[in-house]
């Protein structure tokens, strides 16, 4: 008589992304092309506003080791949420998709509007010389969602602590690769992403 095989547990293996707290860096006035410049390096090495992070999905204590980019916000961010214990592996792939400012002489409008219509046309082809090109990024996030897979698989949990345009495109690749959207938050200041897939050992 043959012996029926033991039913397998599934195991649920978790990836969180996280984008960063806001920098501290002022958005107020009007920027020329040169302003809005300085303000994006401004960005980029600014600290981050002091804040508590509470999230009920997010295991706080089995968290040893974080995934953060290699700009400052996301460091300071990650150290904020787990403690300064945990193991920060800063990345480079990790970093946002970069920005480049476009010349538009002796005129002043808010950040916003340089930010925007500067990420816009970068999307659509234009205004990447120099930086990497909107297809190049979306590969590397793809690559980015891949390291999280194999993270998931080795340690059961893989925690993302990165930026709001990163974070999406990976998420987009997960669900691609199967994995299911369990949170999402949006992409403002500390949103929190949970996407879970079940395995079968």
């Amino acid at each position: 008589m043959l012996k029926e095989e033991p039913l397998k547990s599934p195991d649920t293996r978790k990836i969180f992304l996280i984008r960063h707290a806001r920098p501290v860096v002022s958005r107020k006035g009007f920027f020329s092309a040169a302003d809005a410049r300085t303000y994006i390096t401004a960005y980029d090495a600014a600290a981050v506003e002091e804040f508590v992070l509470e999230h009920e999905s997010i295991p706080y204590k089995e968290v040893k080791r974080v995934y953060c980019s290699t700009l400052v916000r996301s460091q300071l961010t990650a150290k904020a949420i787990f403690g300064e214990e945990v193991e920060l592996l800063v990345r480079h792939e990790f970093r946002e998709f970069e920005r480049k400012i476009f010349s538009l002489p002796r005129v002043k409008l808010p950040i916003r509007f340089w930010l925007l219509s500067a990420r816009v046309l970068w999307m659509l082809g234009f205004n990447s010389r120099g930086i990497e090109t909107f297809n190049e990024a979306k590969a590397r996030a793809r690559q980015c969602g891949d390291l999280l897979i194999e993270e998931a698989a080795e340690h059961q949990t893989a925690i993302l602590v990165a930026h709001g345009l990163l974070n999406n495109f990976i998420r987009w690749h997960l669900q691609e690769m199967g994995w299911k959207s369990t949170l999402h938050e949006g992409s403002g200041f500390l949103g929190v992403s949970v996407l879970e897939k079940e395995v079968i050992r």
